[in-house]
């Protein structure tokens, strides 16, 4: 069996010989009644105190991996401690198994190591992020991807992507008109999903289709949080025919906003405003994002979502 110590490390010499024999044991390198080299073997070839040996083949010897024979030395056990392995030693054995092959196909333990290292560091995503600078428009994004996606969604400004500590955590996420100016801000490689957009225009005009010609006296509302989507819709709305005296337009960030607006045939809303609109007025609810990309976001959840879990239980 090959052995290394690590002097400058923070774990001990002891237990450094106690994890590796107790890894070589799980991981099959040491056989069952194999002989272990002599505590002044090993003192003597590592540099380090016959005491300090000893210390941790008694250790071995006190949990049940090895046992001392009277003027023949100390041997691995004839059999494995009886006690059901917890969940470190059970993790303990993987890393056996994995060192034992690592060593068998010549790689070196510092390869061994850099490796683990690095896959340790590629922690499994826990969360959407939202990149964008308007508050309003990136409440309405959060809301439509948490309505239909598993990962929780936060949200953040351009201007606070410098502060975000940890981007392994996070899958950032932004609308097409900021994708250039985001890819900017972002570390080298991390990943960037562009969101795709569900065209309001058609679907709107099918709305309309109801209520045209518009009665005399009768009313459109448009209500949203979301000073860009009054706007939007209140252009359609003219473009599709509807007389702009006709239109109710309310800023929902304001106090009683919501006046009027049960006198309407129908609200033009986004999904946020919608929810906050009182039962009795109808709505006319328009998602930001296109169902069919969500679709493929929620797809590609599930692998993520199990590791996660795995991880925390």
């Amino acid at each position: 069996m090959h052995l290394w110590l690590k002097r400058t490390g923070d774990v001990s010499l002891r237990e450094q010989l106690v994890t590796q024999v107790v890894l070589g044991i799980l991981g099959g390198e040491l056989g069952l009644g194999q002989r272990l080299p002599s505590t002044r073997g090993l003192a003597r070839r590592f540099g380090i105190h016959p005491n300090t040996v000893s210390a941790a083949f008694r250790e071995l010897e006190r949990d049940g991996w090895v046992d001392f024979r009277h003027g023949s030395g100390v041997f691995v056990a004839g059999s494995r401690p009886s006690a059901p392995l917890s969940l470190e030693m059970a993790v303990d054995q993987l890393v056996g198994r994995l060192t034992s092959e690592a060593r068998r196909i010549g790689a070196s333990p510092a390869l061994v190591r850099g490796r683990l290292l690095r896959w340790l560091a590629l922690e499994p995503p826990s969360r959407w992020l939202v990149i964008e600078p308007d508050p309003e428009l990136r409440s309405i994004v959060m809301h439509e991807m948490q309505t239909e996606l598993a990962l929780p969604v936060a949200g953040i400004s351009p201007g606070e992507c410098s502060a975000q500590a940890d981007w392994q955590g996070s899958l950032p996420v932004t609308l097409p008109s900021k994708e250039l100016a985001v890819r900017k801000l972002l570390p080298p490689g991390t990943e960037l999903t562009v969101l795709r957009i569900h065209p309001i225009a058609p679907e709107l005009q099918s709305y309309l289709q109801r209520y045209q010609p518009l009665p005399a006296g009768r009313l459109v509302g448009i209500a949203s949080r979301w000073g860009e989507f009054q706007r939007l819709a209140r252009t359609m709305l003219v473009a599709a025919g509807i007389d702009p005296e006709c239109l109710l337009v309310r800023d929902a960030t304001r106090p009683g906003w919501k006046r009027g607006l049960e006198a309407t045939v129908g609200v033009v809303c986004d999904s946020v405003t919608g929810a906050a609109l009182p039962a009795s007025v109808f709505r006319m609810r328009f998602t930001l994002l296109d169902a069919a990309f969500l679709a493929q976001l929620r797809a590609m959840e599930p692998a993520v979502v199990s590791e996660n879990e795995s991880q925390e239980g």
